[in-house]
């Protein structure tokens, strides 16, 4: 999680560098006052639109490796639940069996003492 994290921070810091330099760039720039503020403003909607074409693409990656992983943990906690059951059926069936002989063997030992 703290490489996504990271990876967003460091987009953020990427898109707030480059909106600052270009706004530093057009306030130093030798143009009318009325130019500049429409330049700024524009170059402001264009990364806007940046960052949410950003934002919109790392949500869905995000979402598909969640469903990923989602995916991958239910396959994986149903594996466990069926080897478990496998696994308690086979011990279930030879612990009647070695309890019918053990039975058997108290009954015969008994039977020979009458």
């Amino acid at each position: 999680m703290s490489k996504k994290n990271n990876t967003a921070g460091v987009l953020a810091g990427l898109l707030a560098g480059a909106a600052a330099g270009v706004i530093l760039g057009m306030l130093y720039a030798p143009e009318e006052g009325k130019e500049t503020r429409k330049k700024i403003k524009d170059k402001a909607g264009d990364l806007k639109d940046q960052a949410k074409n950003k934002y919109g693409e790392v949500s869905e990656k995000v979402k598909d490796q969640y469903g990923n992983i989602s995916s991958t943990f239910k396959e994986t906690a149903n594996n466990v639940a069926h080897t478990v059951k496998d696994g308690y059926d086979k011990y279930k069936d030879q612990i009647v069996s070695k309890t019918a002989d053990v039975v058997k063997n108290v009954e015969s030992e008994l039977n020979d003492l009458k």
